[in-house]
């Protein structure tokens, strides 16, 4: 995770934000765009770019809204990501998708949501942004989510040795990434 994005920074521009200081709000507000359109481009598919601005739109005013009502004892992070998780459950019931939403919220709310699962996530979608799209959803279905090869391939539309090639090289560009590679 890079330092920009971590807990403590996120935490500190917001807690300066709350005490008056717009600079770290003007920070913080940038930084939580890039997050989100990761957040939201993982988790939307097909979404036109109007779609996902207007949902890191709205998010970022529910923020702005709703910062008066942060407990600062607690997680930034965990706070935010509930903020966006939801308007994203609300994007998708607004265009006919209530399973989907469903579905989501119940995987959260059974997940035992934690900062340390939280940072963990935000760490493993980092290194997955250096992936090409076809390597990300790959790594997501075999590595991540723990579907079999055979299905991921049928759901892909490829062979079962292409989806195996592919996961290997990506791995191997996750490596060479850690190790600073590049």
């Amino acid at each position: 995770m890079t330092i920009a994005h971590s807990e403590d920074v996120l935490k500190a521009l917001m807690l300066l934000s709350l005490d008056g200081d717009e600079a770290a709000y003007r920070r913080l507000l940038t930084t939580l765009r890039v997050l989100l359109v990761g957040y939201y481009t993982r988790r939307m598919g097909a979404a036109t770019k109007a779609d996902m601005e207007d949902l890191v739109q709205e998010t970022l005013l529910s923020l702005h809204s709703r910062r008066a009502t942060y407990d600062r004892d607690r997680p930034f992070t965990a706070w935010f990501f509930s903020i966006a998780r939801y308007k994203l459950i609300d994007h998708h019931r607004s265009r006919g998708g209530r399973r989907l939403a469903e579905t989501e919220l119940g995987e959260e709310l059974e997940s035992g949501f934690s900062e340390e699962a939280l940072t963990a996530r935000l760490d493993v979608e980092r290194l997955l942004d250096g992936l090409t799209p076809r390597q990300q959803e790959l790594i997501r279905q075999v590595k991540l989510e723990g579907q079999s090869i055979a299905d991921t391939a049928d759901r892909v539309g490829q062979s079962e040795s292409a989806v195996k090639v592919s996961i290997h090289r990506a791995l191997k560009a996750l490596g060479e990434r850690m190790r600073g590679g590049s």
